[in-house]
């Protein structure tokens, strides 16, 4: 079923058909909220008013992009609006520019793959990767890791991201690559106090 149709059936008065807009969407509000908000307890409500406001809103909706980015748009803002309320930093004004702005669109490196000789040991010390990196990644600010769950984790381009979040293309590079610069100091700085 297309956008158009998913739209016109929810507009119909038909339930499922908004259901089925949910659970085409959910994927993606869920990284937004869970990665903008920290409290686990203000989430679920979070996601109810983002899917409140779609719901409200659709007729509204032009297919001027994908729904699913829309919707995005809506659970950013929603975000957004939330971490204003609450007055807490979105991104690290701190942060100095990138030395070099060629490196901004670069991709980070290829995920590790389990080739046909699987080794268990391998595979537990990935794991083991993958958590001290997600747990780096939590302790980003809240916009840094919000755009690198959009862009490596739900794999969203640059446009999408910046129709998501409002933000010129340049800008989702550049903060792409003061985030990924971050959490390189932060994992090397842990990694060397740890070793010695």
């Amino acid at each position: 079923m297309t956008d158009q149709q998913l739209v016109a059936q929810v507009l119909g008065g038909h339930t499922a058909a908004f259901g089925q807009l949910v659970r085409r969407t959910e994927g993606l509000v869920t990284q937004l909220v869970f990665k903008m908000i920290r409290h686990p307890a203000d989430r679920p409500d979070l996601a109810q008013e983002v899917y409140l406001k779609v719901f409200k809103n659709l007729a509204g909706f032009k297919f001027q992009a994908k729904l699913s980015t829309w919707v995005g748009q809506i659970a950013y803002n929603t975000c957004l609006h939330y971490l204003e309320k609450k007055q807490l930093v979105l991104a690290d004004p701190a942060e100095p520019a990138p030395d070099d702005p060629a490196e901004a669109g670069r991709r980070g490196p290829p995920p590790l793959v389990a080739g046909p000789a699987y080794d268990p040991e391998t595979a537990l010390f990935d794991q083991d990767l993958a958590g001290i990196l997600g747990a780096a990644i939590e302790q980003l600010p809240p916009l840094y890791r919000t755009l690198v769950a959009l862009y490596h984790q739900q794999e969203l381009s640059y446009e999408e991201i910046g129709q998501i979040t409002s933000l010129p293309e340049g800008t989702v590079k550049n903060y792409l690559f003061r985030a990924r610069k971050l959490l390189k100091q932060r994992l090397l700085a842990t990694y060397h106090r740890d070793d010695l």
